[in-house]
């Protein structure tokens, strides 16, 4: 073998080995980051989740607003990369608790029971009017001494929340909106930053408040993180009159 042989033979093992241990070190990452996001929304491969479906207010028993039914899609989409699987279930159907398969609760109080069981149980210092009657504080939201009201199409609240029972259970995800658009907007919203919130989170149980900007003329993709909300709203609520919160859009 001569001088040119043998360096054409070193090249290609050389490119061999290089391609081998890049497709090693991409195989490594990608894992890596897929057990994070598996951490954080607990779908561990083949495991079970329960998607919590609410109804259109004022609706059919099973009838769906159609920015629920892409909220539905979005968290489907997510479950699918974890390489776990989703059972859909109505609001008024899922009576269990929390703890054995993550769940993930679409829907403001008034359209979905079971949230406004977890609301009542585990974040008592959080208020959602369900006053049907029109009035300026119809779907407000009173957190602590906080109140932030409706302003449809202008700027519009959802409460994004994790939450858990203990180090071995699995979460429970609350997308609780004063619109369907809103709870669409916060499971996008989800979908696109659980990287940044598990790194300030971790698996620990935190609830946040978003606003949804211009709606009318954005949808569900201009958001605004408003507060880190989760001391307030595991607080039992004060007797104090809340005071009206007037944020820029």
């Amino acid at each position: 073998m001569n001088d040119d042989v043998r360096n054409i033979v070193l090249g290609v093992v050389a490119a061999g080995l290089s391609a081998a241990l890049g497709w090693l070190a991409r195989t490594y990452l990608w894992k890596r980051k897929l057990r994070r996001k598996q951490a954080f929304f607990g779908l561990p491969d083949n495991s079970e989740s329960l998607l919590v479906v609410n109804r259109e207010a004022g609706g059919a028993e099973l009838s769906v607003m159609r920015h629920d039914v892409f909220a539905l899609l979005e968290l489907s989409a997510l479950i699918k990369d974890c390489g776990a699987h989703a059972q859909v279930i109505a609001h008024d159907a899922a009576q269990q608790g929390f703890g054995e398969r993550t769940e993930f609760c679409v829907g403001g109080p008034s359209s979905n029971r079971r949230m406004a069981a977890h609301l009542h149980s585990l974040l008592p210092g959080i208020r959602v009017n369900v006053d049907p009657e029109p009035g300026p504080d119809r779907g407000a939201f009173q957190i602590g001494s906080e109140r932030y009201r409706l302003e449809p199409g202008k700027g519009e609240y959802v409460i994004l929340a994790r939450l858990t029972a203990g180090n071995t259970a699995r979460p429970v995800f609350l997308f609780c909106g004063q619109r369907a658009i809103t709870n669409q907007a916060a499971t996008r919203y989800v979908a696109r930053n659980h990287e940044r919130l598990a790194r300030k989170h971790g698996n620990n149980s935190f609830v946040i408040l978003l606003k949804v900007v211009n709606s009318q003329a954005y949808g569900p993709d201009v958001v605004e993180l408003v507060a880190d909300v989760t001391r307030a709203s595991q607080t039992p609520l004060p007797a104090v009159p809340a005071r009206i919160s007037h944020r820029a859009s």
